[in-house]
């Protein structure tokens, strides 16, 4: 048990500069509800539901952080700041980051199967500060969900999202893209939506113009229309 802390305070350390010492990140509320967290979800699971929400509701007053009793969590979750919430039916893996403002949020359970109605989020997903995941959908391993992006549909594993609705901003995963990225939005030009529209349009003018450069002046005579030879005979 000293060893899986000992790891996760490192874990946290890693995504975080700001604190100098271990000691530091159990003051955390990030820290403090995960650890509150597990002993509502123990009371869950063995289904004593008042003493889970008390646990839940007690967290929630001390850190501003919302976690239902019933949701899964993986490994070395890092909640950073907090006022964060995340539904029942949620499933996390591990090295997930979230940041302020974040969501895991519910649908219609029969928009789900077995009454599942909120997301899961695969290992090493970073949630960037005011963004939604919303619903029984799937976020693939190693994502990035930008900030402020409202995500309804599943996602695959390394792409990054931004936006309302949320939509990719990556056609394929790169090397670049593998490393931690902090607020999970990645601030280069290059992922940017308009620059890579920007981008695809010099790309094709490019191509038209080396395909006029390669023309020869018989390329561009108008076609003989049929039956004008047959007409002059």
């Amino acid at each position: 048990m000293f060893d899986t802390l000992i790891a996760y305070l490192d874990s946290v350390k890693a995504r975080d500069p700001s604190p100098r010492s271990r000691w530091e990140i159990l003051l955390y509320p990030g820290a403090l509800a995960l650890g509150l967290h597990r002993v509502a979800h123990w009371l869950y699971r063995g289904e004593m539901f008042f003493l889970a929400r008390f646990v839940n509701h007690l967290s929630r007053a001390l850190t501003a952080i919302d976690i239902h009793p019933g949701a899964k969590i993986g490994e070395r979750l890092f909640i950073d700041h907090g006022f964060v919430v995340i539904g029942e039916t949620a499933e996390i893996g591990d090295d997930v980051t979230m940041y302020q403002g974040s969501t895991l949020g519910g649908t219609n359970p029969t928009n789900g199967i077995g009454g599942k109605r909120h997301p899961t989020i695969g290992d090493g997903v970073i949630i960037s500060l005011g963004a939604a995941i919303l619903g029984p959908i799937t976020v693939g391993a190693g994502a990035r969900i930008g900030a402020n992006a409202v995500v309804t549909k599943d996602v695959a594993e390394g792409a990054t999202m931004v936006g309302i609705p949320a939509r990719s901003t990556l056609v394929e995963v790169k090397p670049e893209t593998q490393d931690f990225v902090p607020y999970g939005t990645p601030c280069s030009e290059k992922f940017d939506p308009q620059t890579q529209q920007l981008e695809i349009l010099r790309c094709e003018v490019e191509t038209l113009r080396k395909r006029l450069a390669e023309l020869t002046p018989a390329d561009l005579k108008p076609a003989a229309k049929p039956g004008a030879s047959a007409r002059k005979a």
